[in-house]
This record gives C-alpha cells, structure tokens and sequence, in this order.
C-alpha cells in the first residue's frame, strides 16, 4: 500500500500543478522510476490507473523511463518529469 500513497501525492502534485496552468484535462504524464524504487513499470501503471480514476489525471497516456543505474542519486526515486495538459481557453 506504501506505493499506492506515493503515487495518490503523485497525483495531487499533478492536480496542482494543472490547477495552476487552467488545465481543463491532463493528456500526458512522463515519470521516471529509479532503479531502486521498488516498484516494476507494470505495477506503477496498475497503481496510477486506481488512483487517477475520478480525478483530472484520468486517463491521461502514462509514459514510464526507467533509471537502470543502481548508484543513480535518484535511484531510489519516483520523479515527476512532464505533463501535458489541455487548456481550456475562455473567450
């Protein structure tokens, strides 16, 4: 369950962020999972998909790199590195 509120604040971060920039829908999330992270692509995806349903990352195309490297600083991580939104424009 650890991963499971990982990827919730994941998510709350993503609302945030697209909260800030208008956005009316997420169409893409790009995160990278270190290689000590503890947690396989598979599961993540799994993970994610739960915990976006009902929120503006729902559905949103999930693009996972991996850190391979062992002694990476950041092999231990799961780090945000893009999103892509839609913007709703009012005119």
């Amino acid at each position: 369950m650890h991963e499971f509120s990982l990827i919730k604040d994941l998510i709350r971060k993503i609302s945030t962020i697209a909260h800030e920039q208008h956005a009316s829908k997420i169409i893409s999330v790009t995160v990278k999972l270190g290689a000590l992270s503890h947690i396989s692509p598979d599961h993540f995806r799994d993970h994610f998909v739960l915990a976006s349903r009902g929120t503006i990352t729902e559905g949103a195309r999930l693009n996972i790199n991996v850190i391979a490297d062992k002694t990476d600083p950041l092999a231990q991580d799961i780090i945000l590195e893009s999103i892509d939104v839609d913007v709703q424009l009012y005119t």
